[in-house]
C-alpha cells in the first residue's frame, strides 16, 4: 500500500532474452536433369540459359556432367520452385538439331542430402 492508503500495482518485469527464434528454413531440393542420346549439348545449353538464367559456360558444364555422369544438378531451391523448373524442362520441347528427338529431356527433383 502507498502512503495514501491505495494499492500500488507493480509491473511484471520479464527477463530479456537475447535468443531470437531463427526463421525456419524451407527444405531444399535438387532439380536433376537426366541423360539421353536424343539431345545435343546446344539444346542443353540453350535450355539452361532460358529456364535457369545460367551462363553459356554453366550450361556447358551441366551438359558435360549429364553426358558423362548420366545426370546433373541444374538448381537447388525450394520444393515449389524445383517442381516448377522440372515441369519447365518437361515442356521445353524437342531438339531440332537431332532428327530422332521426340520431345523434351527428363528431369526429377530430390531432397538435398541432410534435409
Amino acid at each position: 500500500m502507498s502512503e495514501s492508503g491505495s494499492a500500488v500495482i507493480e509491473p511484471v518485469v520479464r527477463p530479456k532474452t537475447n535468443q531470437r527464434r531463427k526463421p525456419k528454413r524451407q527444405p531444399r531440393y535438387h532439380v536433376i536433369l537426366w541423360d539421353d542420346d536424343d539431345h545435343s549439348y546446344e539444346y542443353v545449353i540453350m535450355m539452361m540459359r532460358k529456364l535457369f538464367g545460367h551462363s553459356i559456360e554453366k550450361g556447358f558444364k551441366i551438359a558435360e556432367e549429364v553426358d558423362s555422369g548420366g545426370r546433373a544438378i541444374c538448381l537447388t531451391t525450394t520444393r515449389e520452385h524445383a517442381e516448377l523448373k522440372r515441369d519447365q524442362i518437361h515442356s521445353y520441347g524437342r531438339d531440332d538439331l537431332i532428327q530422332r528427338c521426340q520431345g523434351s529431356m527428363w528431369a526429377t527433383i530430390e531432397p538435398e542430402p541432410g534435409e
